[in-house]
C-alpha cells in the first residue's frame, strides 16, 4: 500500500521540486541581464536540484553558423561541442521549435551520442523576447524513461520565464 501510494504521490513531488527551484532561480537572477550568467545559473540550480539529471546545459544557437548549435553553459560530462539543426535530439528541438521527450535515445532516429551512458532525455527550445530561437536546454538521465510530461511543462515553464520575459 505505501509504494502504490509513493507512485501516486511522485508526480505532485516533482511538481513541488519543480515550483521551489523555479522560485529560486527567478530570486537569484532577478537584476542579471547577461545572457551566459542566466544559463549557468539555470542549469546549475537545475542539475542540483533532480539526482536523474545526468548532464543538465544549453546548446546555444550559433550566429555565426547557419543552423547550427554550440555547447553553452552545461553541468555534467563532456557534451558535444556542434549540433547541426535536425540533426539528434537538441537539432529536432532546434529544427521544429517543439520540446523532445525521448524515454530512449537509443530508438531516437539519429540520436547522437555524447556520452553512452545516457538512456532517456527531454529537450526544450528556448526563444527570446521575441520568439526567436536562442538555444535548447537539454537534460539527460542515465536512466531509461526518466522523464515525463511534468518534467517538459516546468521546465517549458522556467525556461520562458527566464528568456522570454
Amino acid at each position: 500500500m505505501a509504494e502504490a501510494f509513493n507512485e501516486l504521490t511522485l508526480p505532485a513531488a516533482k511538481a513541488e521540486r519543480y515550483a521551489t527551484v523555479a522560485e529560486e532561480i527567478a530570486s537569484v537572477l532577478d537584476g542579471e541581464p547577461n545572457l551566459t550568467a542566466r544559463m549557468a545559473t539555470v542549469a546549475s540550480m537545475l542539475a542540483a536540484s533532480f539526482d536523474t539529471f545526468f548532464w543538465t546545459g544549453f546548446y546555444v544557437v550559433d550566429p555565426d553558423k547557419d543552423r547550427e548549435l554550440v555547447v553553452g553553459p552545461y553541468q555534467g560530462t563532456l557534451g558535444c561541442l556542434r549540433i547541426a539543426y535536425g540533426r539528434g535530439v537538441c537539432g529536432a528541438a532546434a529544427e521544429t521549435g517543439q520540446i523532445q521527450l525521448v524515454p530512449d535515445v537509443h530508438a531516437f532516429p539519429g540520436h547522437i551520442a555524447c556520452d553512452g551512458r545516457s538512456a532517456s532525455e527531454v529537450v526544450v527550445p528556448v526563444f527570446d523576447g521575441q520568439g526567436r530561437l536562442i538555444a535548447v536546454f537539454d537534460v539527460d538521465s542515465t536512466e531509461p524513461a526518466a522523464f515525463d510530461e511534468i518534467d517538459a511543462k516546468w521546465l517549458e515553464l522556467i525556461l520562458k520565464a527566464t528568456f522570454s520575459a
